[in-house]
């Protein structure tokens, strides 16, 4: 069995918050567990703040983790520092959800393309700017943008100019963080082929992050699904599709729009709203939104199990019913 690419053990990322109750523990990410092979597309689905985003960072060190491990190829990122990280970092990049934002309004795109280049010494100083322009044909832009400013461009053509900013240090791994979500929908499946395309011709990895589950079952080959700081479902795509077990992703899958108006529904929709992550409940974090708690659901936290070789849950309920089978 062939060594993950990427191994993320117990990670979590705490902040903390000072207010007129003093100071309190904001739990953004607590206790996520996942692997990533090489060329391997990891979807990451959930509402917005359950800590996909933070996740994805910390896997980066954008965000510095509290807690866990993150071991990339071998090497335990947690244990670098200064030129080492720097060095290392090339490996690991990311496209930004905003594609205007993560931009340097005052850097050409020669300039961004050119300053990675730079940094991480890749090829020789003559080569770049040649260096630049293929990575803009790559991502399907004129090789003569090189001198424009980012306002001068689309959503969709900005994005690939993040797309080509990640390329340029010719990474293994990239955090895709909800790249098609500031797009127009015209526009998306064209970045998403994209993406597709590249991982194809260069060998990439992607931690692929987005609350769109349409978009994560067309690039993934599997899915972890994030609530309240943890990790509640994994499985491949075809069985968290056709066969969801834990009730949030029963509950997400129920509110993906069906164009037909007299197709019944699988499964209930959501309901309530996502709790504090500086007071996560008690027990199950899912509970007081579960149309199937129980009381044990209150009372104590459920560890993840496998109930496929290829699928992770944590859920009471479905704990017993497999007990119950047995």
């Amino acid at each position: 069995m062939s060594v993950p690419l990427l191994q993320v053990e117990e990670l979590k990322v705490h902040f903390p918050v000072r207010g007129h109750r003093g100071q309190r523990v904001l739990r953004a990410v607590d206790g996520v567990s996942f692997q990533l092979s090489a060329g391997e597309t990891l979807g990451l689905v959930g509402e917005s703040g359950c800590g996909k985003t933070t996740t994805g960072r910390a896997v980066l060190r954008l965000v510095e983790p509290t807690g866990g491990k993150v071991v990339f190829a071998g090497t335990d990122v947690g244990t670098l520092s200064g030129q080492s990280l720097r060095r290392f970092r090339r490996r690991m990049q990311i496209v930004f959800q905003d594609p205007f934002a993560s931009l340097n309004p005052r850097m050409t795109v020669g300039d961004a393309l050119l300053e990675a280049m730079e940094i991480h010494q890749i090829g020789r100083p003559q080569e770049r700017r040649a260096m630049a322009q293929e990575l803009l044909v790559r991502v399907g832009l004129n090789p003569d943008y090189l001198e424009r400013y980012p306002h001068e461009f689309s959503g969709g053509q900005r994005q690939r100019i993040g797309i080509a900013r990640a390329l340029a240090v010719q990474p293994q791994f990239i955090v895709c963080d909800e790249p098609v979500s500031a797009l127009d929908v015209s526009v998306q499946a064209q970045v998403v082929n994209l993406l597709q395309d590249l991982q194809q011709e260069l060998g990439l990895s992607y931690l692929f992050i987005s609350h769109d589950l349409n978009v994560v079952r067309h690039v993934s080959q599997r899915v972890a699904v994030m609530y309240l700081g943890q990790i509640v479902e994994l499985a491949t795509v075809d069985e968290l599709f056709s066969a969801p077990q834990h009730p949030y992703t029963q509950a997400l899958l129920a509110a993906i729009p069906i164009p037909d108006p007299e197709e019944v529904l699988r499964f209930l929709p959501l309901a309530g709203e996502l709790p504090s992550p500086m007071e996560p409940p008690v027990g199950c974090r899912f509970h007081p939104r579960c149309p199937h708690a129980t009381a044990a659901c209150a009372g104590e936290a459920p560890r993840p199990q496998l109930i496929t070789p290829s699928h992770l849950v944590a859920c009471h309920r479905v704990r017993q019913r497999r007990e119950e089978q047995c």
